[in-house]
């Protein structure tokens, strides 16, 4: 245990400092990382690369190789398609429904490939968490005779890499308000259930970037983007299959694509405003923005 806490206290340290070395870089004010908000005001996307390079810095001492190779895997594939999408961005399709229909019809977007490779990428994830669920590992028992045994394997690996795509959508989606996702990421961090061996130095890493970006976030000057919102569901999303059973990540990936359908149909933003409690919370710490 003791060994757990000093390497989440180091890792947390470490993404705390990589993220402030990002966002303090002069790469803040490049032209090409400068956007206009939802307030008509220039606001700069460095946050997300600074967020993501705090978080894969940090992982890297996650304990159980499993999980950590998974988490480095799922983030870098998710930040860097978020990144994709976010500076070099194509067509004008919005939304899982819009990139998936511009798919569909021979048009390929950088959302559409977004949307394409981090499921792909998060179930190669899934089943390296899998491989070591049981003594025989994911891959033997794909080829047991046993046809049971091999569909619930296989099963359980596109159910967690669901819940790490979904986690990653869900937090790309929340990024939309100043401070927003960053809150989400906490809570989720707050409310997990947790296992020093499994959660403690990912929630930390988490913990970490957050509060580095907090003050650039909150005040409106910076923003996640596709590359950091994408990046820290992702890790989130890691961290929880890792740690629950196959059951709970069933219900997770049923609430995650709830959720994806639902903002398809209405405003996330208009239910938080209208819903008290969360209505403070979302505005807690935003300076006027």
């Amino acid at each position: 245990m003791i060994r757990s806490l000093v390497s989440s206290a180091v890792a947390g340290l470490a993404g705390y400092a990589a993220t402030k070395a990002v966002l303090s870089s002069k790469l803040r004010t490049h032209k090409k990382v400068v956007r206009t908000n939802h307030a008509d005001r220039d606001v700069s996307l460095i946050e997300g690369p600074a967020l993501t390079t705090g978080l894969l810095t940090g992982s890297f001492l996650i304990e159980d190789p499993r999980q950590r190779a998974a988490t480095l895997l799922a983030t870098s594939v998710s930040g860097g398609l978020g990144a994709v999408d976010d500076f070099l961005e194509s067509g004008s399709s919005k939304g899982l429904r819009g990139h998936l229909s511009a798919l569909a019809h021979g048009e390929i977007t950088t959302g559409a490939i977004k949307v394409t490779g981090i499921p792909l990428a998060s179930i190669a994830a899934a089943a390296i968490l899998r491989s070591g669920s049981d003594r025989h590992g994911l891959f033997a028992a794909l080829r047991s005779a046993d046809e049971r045994s091999w569909f619930a394997s296989a099963a359980d690996v596109v159910v967690s890499g669901g819940v790490i795509a979904g986690s990653a959508n869900l937090f790309n989606l929340l990024d939309l308000r100043p401070g927003r996702a960053l809150k989400a990421g906490l809570l989720t961090v707050l409310f997990m259930p947790h296992s020093h061996g499994t959660t403690w130095t990912s929630s930390a890493v988490v913990a970490g970037g957050t509060v580095a970006a907090w003050p650039d976030d909150l005040s409106g000057a910076a923003m996640l983007g596709d590359t950091g919102a994408n990046a820290l569901g992702a890790v989130l999303g890691t961290t929880l299959a890792a740690n629950s059973t196959a059951k709970q990540r069933v219900a997770m990936l049923i609430v995650l694509a709830g959720l994806t359908l639902l903002s398809e149909k209405v405003s996330f933003t208009q239910i938080i405003e209208s819903t008290p409690g969360l209505r403070e919370i979302d505005a807690f710490g935003r300076e006027g923005v």
